[in-house]
């Protein structure tokens, strides 16, 4: 069989063209002609955008057509079969709306929820001081100008008055040092 589309000629002009056409896109054809407001109908009963309504119906039809085999040409049969589909893409589209987070608009309810508490920090930050009071003076020091104070190592040399070099192998033997001491505290495994 052949049909008629439109589609440009050698001058650039949409004039009409014949093409093939298989049985399954025939059949397609048919059950969208005569299914679709059958379908569209069932399906707008359960949802109430049009579009997605809509879009559920195509999906509906892609999935008849991917098992175009099981199909039986008539028609009651066809009716039931295609509403059979429908009825389960509105279910798998509903559990899936139901798995997304909805947003909430009610002002009341958002300030209810309880605010994320810095317990957690402080527990590090009493356990981190606890760590640093363990080192050595020096060590302490280095860590505190590095680290806490983001100064480079010359700034860190220059402010506890050592040469670069030792602020370096200070600096790599208090992280060693605290390791050590987090271990020990089972902060670290």
């Amino acid at each position: 069989m052949y049909i008629e589309v439109a589609g440009p000629n050698p001058r650039g002009e949409l004039a009409p063209m014949k093409r093939r056409v298989n049985p399954d896109e025939q059949l397609m054809t048919a059950l969208y002609t005569e299914h679709y407001a059958v379908l569209i109908n069932f399906v707008s009963r359960y949802v109430n955008d049009r579009h997605k309504a809509e879009d559920l119906v195509q999906e509906t039809l892609l999935r008849a057509w991917k098992h175009i085999d099981h199909l039986d040409p008539e028609p009651g049969r066809t009716r039931s079969y295609l509403l059979t589909i429908a009825r389960n893409v509105v279910t798998n589209a509903w559990r899936a709306e139901q798995r997304r987070p909805r947003l909430v608009a009610d002002e009341n309810a958002v300030n209810s929820v309880p605010s994320a508490d810095n317990v957690d920090q402080m527990v590090e930050g009493w356990l981190v001081a606890e760590a640093m009071e363990r080192l050595s003076p020096e060590h302490r020091a280095v860590i505190q100008a590095m680290y806490y104070e983001g100064q480079s190592v010359a700034d860190a040399a220059r402010k506890l008055s050592v040469p670069e070099g030792t602020v370096k192998s200070r600096a790599y033997y208090a992280v060693r040092a605290l390791r050590t001491v987090f271990e020990e505290m089972g902060m670290l495994r």
